[in-house]
C-alpha cells in the first residue's frame, strides 16, 4: 500500500512538469524554479527513484511543492546539486534500486545508517566520483563490500553492523585520502591486506567481529590498539594469541618419579643464579651511568660558550622600576614588580647571560631603564614587551614559583639554549638570583595565535583564513616534533602546549614558547583555565610526556576548526572541544563543527574533515591510541597542498 502511494507521487510530479502553469507549484521562495536547471532535474528524478524504488519509507517527507534543497535530509550546494543526503534512522527498508546513486553526480555525503536497508550495495555508488562520506552502518547490507575502485576522494567509509562477506578488496588500496575505515561485525574474511599500513591518513580503524585470520602487519599492531581486531582469529600483538605454538614437551619419567623436591631444588638454584647475574649487570649499569654523567657534566663546562655581561648595578642599588602599561592580558597599568633580591652581595653575584651566538647589546641596567608593557599572564609567569632606548625589543618573562637550585635552573636553561629550530621561540639569554628569575626571548610582532583567533571578532579584523591556519597548525606541530626527536638522544617535552603559546611573525609564520618550562615550576594544581588543553592522564598524575604534548595539540586543532574556546571551566563561551565535537561528529553533521568564518570564506571543506580527523585521533583517551608528532605533520602535509617555502 505504501508502495503504491510513493508511485502516486511520482505520477503527479510526472503531470506537473508536463504544464508549464502547473510547474510553477514547484517555485522555491526565491522564485527560481528547482526543475528550471537540466542538473537539478536529474537529482531530483534521482532521489524520487531512490525512495520509490524501496520497500518502506515511514518517515521521509519529501513535500512536493518546495525545492528539493529543503526536502529533509537533503543538502545543497551553490548550484543547487546535491551534496548530502541525511536520512539516518528513518525506517528505510529494500534494496537500494541499481543506476540511482550514481545520478548524484555531485553527492559529497551519503548517510543512510540505522535503518533496514538489505541486499547487495548497487556497485554504480562508484560513479558518486565526488563522493567523500558514506554511512551505511546498521543495516542488513550482504554480499560482498564494494569495489569503490572510483572513489580516490573518499575519507569517511563506515560499513559497521551489517552482513557483507568476503575479503576486503584490494581496489581499497586506491584509497590514499581515507581516514575512517569502520568495517566491525559484519561476516569478512580472510587474511588482513597489507596495503592497509600504507595508507597515510587513516587514523580511525576497527575490523572487530568478523572471522579474519593469520597475523597481523606490523605497522597495524603499532598504530591500533587490540579493540580494533578483537573478536577475529588474528594472532601476535598487540593480541594476547601467539601466532605459533610449540607443542609441550613431556617430561622424563626419571622427572616425574622425583617429584616436587627435584622441581624445588632446581628452582633455587636457578634462582640464585640469576640473582648473580642481575647483581653484576645493575653494578655494571651505576658504573655506566656515573662515567655518562661525569662526561656530559664536563662537555656542558666547556660548550656552549656563553657572553656574559655584569649587571653594573643591582635592582636595590639602582632604585628603577620598570615602566609597565596595560598590555592584552587587561592587567591595570603601573609599576613593575620585578622585585628586588634581599642581599646587595648576593646581586652582585648574578649575572645577566647571554647565550652564545646571541649579540648582546645591552645589559641589565638597560633592560631596567626600557619601556614595557604587559604581553600576557601565563602558568608559569608575566611576559612584558620591553622596548630599549636603542629601539631594540626584547620580550622578558618573569618566572614565579620555581622551585629549582641555580645548578638545575642553569642546565636546563642552557640545554633550551641550545636549541635552535624555525619552529620555537628563540630564547636569548637569561637572569637568575634567588628571588627573581628572568628569561629573555626573541619578540614575535603579531602575537599570540589566542588573541588573533578569538580576539577578532571583537575588533572586526578579518578572520585568518584556511590556508592560514592549516600552516600555522603544520608549524606548531613541526616545532614540537622537533622538540621530541632532538637529536644526541635528548628530548624534550613542552608541557604547556595551547594558542597563547603560539607566536606569529609578521608574515604568520608560527612559533611556539614556554617549551620544556614545566619542570621549573611547583607542583601545584594545573590552572582551571589551562585544563581544557591537558589530557586526562596528566590531569591524574601531574606529570607531562610526549603523549600529552600530542593531546594538547589535538586540542588547539580543534580549536583552530572551530574558532571556540577550550576549556573545561563553565565560562559562557569556553567549551570542553573534544568531547563537544565528539558529540557533533557522531551524528555525522561535521559541517557544523567548523567554524561559521571557514565556511562562508572559504571552500576547503574535504581538507577541513581531514584534518579533524588528525584532532580526533590526538585527542583519543588513551595514550597508545594517539600519533606521534612526527606522524602528525606527515598526515597534515597529506591532507594540504603547502607551498614549497612551507615544508622543510
Amino acid at each position: 500500500m505504501g508502495k503504491k502511494r510513493i508511485s502516486d507521487r511520482i505520477g503527479f510530479i510526472c503531470i506537473l512538469l508536463s504544464h508549464p502553469l502547473l510547474s510553477l507549484c514547484l517555485m522555491d521562495r526565491t522564485g527560481a524554479s528547482p526543475v528550471s536547471n537540466t542538473s537539478s532535474s536529474t537529482d531530483m528524478s534521482a532521489l524520487m527513484s531512490f525512495i520509490t524504488g524501496l520497500e518502506a519509507a515511514p518517515r521521509v517527507n519529501w513535500p512536493l511543492n518546495v525545492s528539493i534543497c529543503k526536502w529533509q535530509g537533503v543538502v545543497c550546494n551553490a548550484n543547487r546539486r546535491v551534496e548530502a543526503l541525511h536520512l539516518p534512522a528513518v525506517g528505510l527498508s529494500g534494496r537500494i534500486p541499481d543506476g540511482v546513486l550514481s545520478k548524484l553526480s555531485e553527492l559529497r555525503v551519503l548517510s543512510l545508517r540505522s535503518n533496514k536497508l538489505s541486499g547487495p550495495l548497487p556497485d554504480d555508488i562508484s560513479n558518486c566520483t565526488q563522493l567523500r562520506s558514506l554511512y551505511l552502518q546498521q543495516n542488513s547490507f550482504s554480499g560482498r563490500l564494494p569495489s569503490l575502485s572510483a572513489l580516490p576522494p573518499l575519507i569517511r567509509l563506515n560499513l559497521a553492523y551489517n552482513k557483507f562477506t568476503d575479503a576486503i578488496p584490494p581496489s581499497y588500496a586506491l584509497l590514499h585520502r581515507l581516514g575512517t575505515l569502520y568495517l566491525q561485525n559484519n561476516s569478512l574474511s580472510g587474511a588482513l591486506p597489507d596495503f592497509l599500513s600504507l595508507l597515510p591518513n587513516l587514523v580511525q580503524f576497527s575490523v572487530a567481529g568478523n572471522t579474519f585470520n593469520g597475523s597481523l602487519p606490523t605497522s597495524l599492531q603499532n598504530k591500533f590498539d587490540a579493540t580494533s581486531f578483537q573478536g577475529n582469529n588474528f594472532c601476535g600483538p598487540p593480541l594476547f594469541k601467539p601466532c605459533s605454538a610449540s607443542p609441550p614437551i613431556s617430561p622424563p619419567a626419571e622427572a616425574i618419579a622425583q617429584g616436587q623436591d627435584t622441581r624445588s631444588e632446581h628452582g633455587h638454584k636457578l634462582s640464585k643464579g640469576y640473582i648473580v647475574i642481575a647483581a653484576v649487570a645493575a653494578v655494571f649499569a651505576v658504573l655506566m651511568l656515573a662515567s655518562f654523567i661525569a662526561w656530559f657534566i664536563k662537555k656542558n663546562k666547556g660548550s656552549p660558550r656563553m657572553s656574559v655581561l655584569p649587571n653594573r648595578r643591582s635592582f636595590l642599588q639602582t632604585g628603577r622600576t620598570m615602566s609597565v602599561q596595560k598590555g592584552v592580558s587587561g592587567e591595570s597599568s603601573g609599576k613593575s614588580d620585578l622585585g628586588a633580591a634581599s642581599s646587595t652581595t648576593e646581586l652582585e653575584m648574578n649575572k645577566l647571560i647571554f647565550f652564545d651566538g646571541v649579540r648582546s647589546t645591552f645589559d641589565l641596567e638597560d633592560l631596567l631603564r626600557a619601556s614595557a608593557e604587559v604581553l600576557g599572564k601565563g602558568s608559569i609567569g608575566t611576559s612584558y614587551k620591553a622596548v630599549l632606548d636603542d629601539s631594540t625589543t626584547v620580550v622578558v618573562k618573569r618566572l614565579r614559583d620555581v622551585n629549582v637550585v641555580r645548578k638545575e635552573f642553569e642546565q636546563l636553561v642552557g640545554s633550551l639554549g641550545k636549541l635552535r629550530d624555525r619552529h620555537l621561540v628563540p630564547l636569548h639569554g637569561y637572569y637568575y638570583s634567588r628571588d627573581e628569575k628572568l628569561l629573555l626571548l626573541e619578540y614575535m610582532p603579531l602575537g599570540s595565535l589566542s588573541a588573533l583567533l578569538h580576539g577578532n571578532k571583537a575588533s572586526g579584523k578579518t578572520p585568518l583564513d584556511w590556508d592560514t591556519r592549516v600552516k600555522i597548525a603544520a608549524d606548531v606541530a613541526k616545532g614540537i616534533a622537533f622538540l621530541h626527536r632532538v637529536g644526541g638522544g635528548i628530548h624534550f617535552i613542552h608541557g604547556n602546549v595551547k594558542s597563547s603559546n603560539v607566536l606569529l611573525s609578521r608574515n604568520y609564520k608560527a612559533r611556539i614558547s614556554d617549551y620544556g618550562l614545566a619542570g621549573l615550576s611547583s607542583s601545584s594544581p594545573v590552572p582551571s583555565r589551562i585544563l581544557g588543553y591537558h589530557a586526562p592522564e596528566v590531569l591524574e598524575t601531574r606529570s607531562v610526556t610526549s603523549k600529552g604534548d600530542v593531546y594538547s595539540y589535538g586540542v588547539l586543532l580543534l580549536e583552530l576548526l572551530t574558532g571556540k574556546v577550550p576549556s573545561q571551566t563553565s565560562s559562557d563561551e569556553a567549551v570542553d572541544l573534544p568531547r563537544w565535537v565528539q558529540s557533533i561528529v557522531q551524528e555525522e553533521w561535521t559541517a557544523e563543527v567548523f567554524d561559521e568564518q571557514l565556511i562562508r570564506h572559504g571552500n576547503a571543506e574535504d581538507e577541513m574533515v581531514q584534518i579533524l580527523q588528525i584532532a580526533m585521533a590526538c585527542v583519543a583517551a588513551s595514550p597508545a591510541q594517539r600519533p606521534t608528532m612526527h606522524q602528525v605533520v606527515e598526515m597534515l602535509e597529506a591532507a594540504h597542498v603547502f607551498e614549497a617555502s612551507d615544508i622543510e
